[in-house]
């Protein structure tokens, strides 16, 4: 029997700044566009084109180290009917559990990963399903605080840590692309699928339908999803078009 093709599942996401519908430009904070100030009224536009899945930034508490966004985020989590995974800024338990309590499907850890592995170890062990390492990259090493920082380690060995952690997936950004609409970096988000084990949603640059083509294929390797924000909200890519374009 052939195994069952899950297809591409595709995030639309929300990055929050001041409470704020936004987009970054490489992760700068100084360099925002943006979209709109009711971040649920944007979760429900999302659930209309068709999405299932919802990727959330708290831009502010990637930065702060700490939630910042709380109330936006609930709003995000009331509003959309599907599954929201949340990142920015969580690095304890605490933060961890907060966002569960409120509703959000999975949480997204990157800094704490590099900086406090264990914590992330233990996350995953308890919580089954709902713990995704995020893996930020510059030039092939790990980028953390907001991107603010570039690390000594390369991306791969990084995701190799938490191998057998009970990680819900990886989401692996090329940093040098997000927000640019420069095209998704399909060769190094598919080289990290086939160097673990652990299921690997791509992130950064997305321009366009021809970013779903080039990744659906890849399904097979390992690339569970995509996130596309900056493309959605230019108009350069339709959510869904895109969502019939990943479906198995």
């Amino acid at each position: 029997m052939a195994p069952v093709d899950p297809g591409l599942t595709i995030f639309p996401a929300i990055d929050l700044k001041g409470g704020q519908v936004v987009r970054l430009a490489e992760g700068d904070m100084a360099r925002a566009t943006v979209y709109g100030d009711d971040p649920a009224a944007q979760a429900r536009l999302f659930a209309d084109a068709g999405a299932s899945h919802l990727h959330v930034v708290d831009l502010d508490g990637a930065f702060a180290g700490a939630s910042v966004n709380g109330d936006a985020v609930e709003s995000i989590v009331a509003a959309f009917p599907g599954k929201v995974q949340v990142g920015g800024g969580i690095r304890n338990r605490e933060g961890v559990d907060r966002w569960l309590a409120l509703g959000v499907e999975r949480v997204i850890i990157g800094t704490a990963a590099l900086k406090d592995p264990e914590f992330v170890k233990s996350a995953a062990r308890d919580l089954p399903g709902r713990i995704v390492v995020g893996v930020d990259a510059k030039g092939g090493m790990v980028a953390t605080e907001g991107w603010a920082d570039v690390s000594d380690v390369r991306v791969e060995d990084l995701a190799r840590r938490f191998e057998d952690a009970g990680v819900a997936a990886l989401l692996f950004t090329d940093v040098g692309r997000d927000g640019l609409l420069k095209g998704c970096n399909v060769e190094a988000t598919v080289a990290l699928a086939k160097a673990v084990a652990i299921p690997v949603i791509a992130s950064g640059g997305v321009a366009d339908i021809g970013d779903i083509h080039a990744l659906r294929p890849h399904v097979a390797s390992g690339i569970e999803g995509v996130i596309t924000g900056r493309a959605l909200y230019d108009g350069r890519l339709d959510l869904a078009e895109a969502i019939a374009a990943g479906a198995p």
